[in-house]
């Protein structure tokens, strides 16, 4: 199974350049950073972890920037977003950033979507929350059009982009996972527009992988996935032996968001998964 991680990388953990290298050298297959803006201090919307809500939380480094940096010094390791609040994005300027990591890594960027669960960060971009499902999935439809091959135009009810001369394009079919609760309207947003799906923990999956393959089977995508890659796990050999008896060969485990001796050790820990 490919070990990736994941860490909210702040302005008090360890850096991203010293993680990415350590994680390269140990054999870990990938680095997925979160996401959030800013944390309003006047915030009702009680935190789905729990209250208090970690200080790490309020000081979160913006994950495009820190992935760029971790891309420039490796060569192998793959590197994502676990997950992008699309929402909370101008979808042109998010194709860009997405398109030029990708284009910069060689091909190693993959994009986990996420709807959020902090009603006031999103009020402060402008997001309707009732619709911000529907707002993401304008955005999608807007980035694909700019990175299709030829120029492309969409026009949705939230988004919309004339048809562009648009690069860098992506290496390749950039990857797409979509976090979330299982449930009918997750699953047909992955059957929409991603290539699979991102749970948090990874708990309830041999009840809910049929459901969303019959929804994906019922989109008529094929074959070939979804892909699943749980999040945040705390792995132990059960659960990852767990994981393989379901298919899933690839995840994505959590590492304190911490300095370096603290990180290190955790890795040395983990270690024996790979």
């Amino acid at each position: 199974m490919r070990i990736n991680t994941t860490i909210f990388l702040t302005d008090e953990t360890i850096g991203p350049v010293r993680l990415a290298e350590e994680l390269e050298q140990r054999g870990f297959a990938g680095l997925f950073l979160p996401e959030h803006t800013h944390i309003p201090v006047a915030r009702t919307t009680p935190a789905p972890m729990g209250e208090p809500l970690p200080r790490e939380y309020g000081r979160t480094l913006d994950p495009f920037t820190a992935l760029a940096a971790a891309a420039a010094v490796t060569r192998r390791i793959a590197l994502g977003t676990a997950i992008t609040l699309v929402a909370q994005h101008d979808p042109i300027v998010l194709a860009k950033q997405i398109a030029t990591l990708d284009h910069l890594s060689g091909g190693r960027f993959t994009l986990g979507v996420g709807f959020g669960w902090n009603v006031e960060e999103a009020a402060d971009h402008g997001v309707e929350w009732a619709r911000r499902r529907d707002l993401v999935r304008d955005r999608m439809r807007v980035m694909r059009a700019l990175w299709a091959p030829e120029p492309t135009a969409y026009a949705g009810e939230f988004a919309s982009v004339a048809a562009s001369q648009a690069h860098p394009k992506p290496v390749g079919p950039l990857r797409t996972l979509v976090g979330g609760a299982a449930g009918p309207k997750l699953f047909g947003h992955i059957a929409d527009y991603a290539d699979g799906w991102m749970p948090i923990g990874g708990g309830g999956l041999a009840d809910a992988l049929p459901r969303l393959r019959e929804v994906w089977d019922g989109a008529g995508r094929g074959p070939g996935g979804p892909q699943i890659v749980p999040s945040a796990v705390r792995p132990t050999e059960g659960k990852l032996a767990h994981f393989g008896e379901l298919g899933i060969e690839e995840c994505v485990v959590q590492l304190p968001p911490a300095g370096e001796d603290e990180v290190l050790r955790v890795l040395d820990d983990y270690a024996r998964f790979l």
